[in-house]
């Protein structure tokens, strides 16, 4: 059974206020479409029946851009006439932290082999090459989908939430610092970008999770339905750790 829920919106001018708003309401992971109109100001929100909060449309809308929400009301549970089923809705995939285990496992394999063809099993190198693995390849799927990536990451990040060109820039940003990983540049201060990276992600998952949203995590962007649990925090505190690590043994 699917619920639509109705928002008026101040603040559109034009198709692409549309598309941003649109962008950001698919985004959250029980929305399974969207429409949205300038002309009247509103959004049309389709849900596969899970329970969505009115915080998380909010949410959603007001970091696509600078709109705002004026009203929220929800339509009855749409249900087949008698004797004519519904034709089935098209739905987001599933949620799952399935592939996420699966690239780390990828990333770690890869690292071990590293290591055991150059017979180098030194905790430092592979720390690094894992974490050039992670970035390098978190990138590339956040840049399948820019927009996408944006919207959800305004979602709960602390400094996106306050800076959209920092929302646009954090793809390249792990980009750079999984090549500089990776061709071992100016190490103390990749560490200490991390370091600081992954704290500031790791509080703003937190805070997420202690407000029990239910929203998409960005880690992955949006070609995969990442829910936001706590191994999106466990990711963000590891790769700190390792990166406080690492600095440790530069100084040894």
């Amino acid at each position: 059974m699917n619920n639509t829920i109705h928002a008026s919106i101040e603040g559109m001018h034009c198709g692409s206020c549309e598309n941003k708003i649109r962008t950001a309401l698919i985004a959250i992971p029980s929305v399974t479409d969207a429409s949205v109109s300038s002309n009247a100001g509103t959004a049309e929100v389709h849900t596969r029946g899970d329970i969505l909060d009115d915080e998380s449309i909010r949410d959603a809308i007001t970091h696509a851009g600078d709109y705002r929400v004026t009203g929220i009301h929800r339509s009855e549970p749409t249900s087949s006439p008698s004797g004519v089923p519904l034709a089935p809705e098209a739905e987001s995939p599933p949620e799952s932290l399935y592939p996420l285990f699966l690239i780390v496992g990828f990333i770690a394999g890869v690292t071990l082999l590293v290591a055991a063809s150059s017979g180098n099993w030194s905790l430092e190198p592979m720390m690094r090459h894992f974490m050039a693995g992670f970035f390098i390849v978190f990138s590339f799927f956040k840049l399948l989908d820019p927009s996408g990536f944006v919207s959800a990451y305004r979602g709960y990040d602390l400094l996106a939430r306050k800076s959209a060109p920092w929302a646009w820039a954090y793809p390249y940003v792990e980009l750079g610092l999984g090549v500089m990983y990776l061709m071992a540049w100016v190490p103390m201060v990749t560490n200490i970008i991390t370091l600081i990276l992954m704290l500031i992600g790791a509080a703003g998952v937190l805070k997420a999770l202690l407000n029990k949203r239910v929203i998409r995590c960005a880690c992955l962007g949006t070609a995969l339905n990442l829910p936001m649990t706590k191994v999106t925090l466990v990711e963000d505190l590891t790769m700190a750790l390792m990166a406080g690590c690492m600095l440790v043994l530069m100084t040894f």
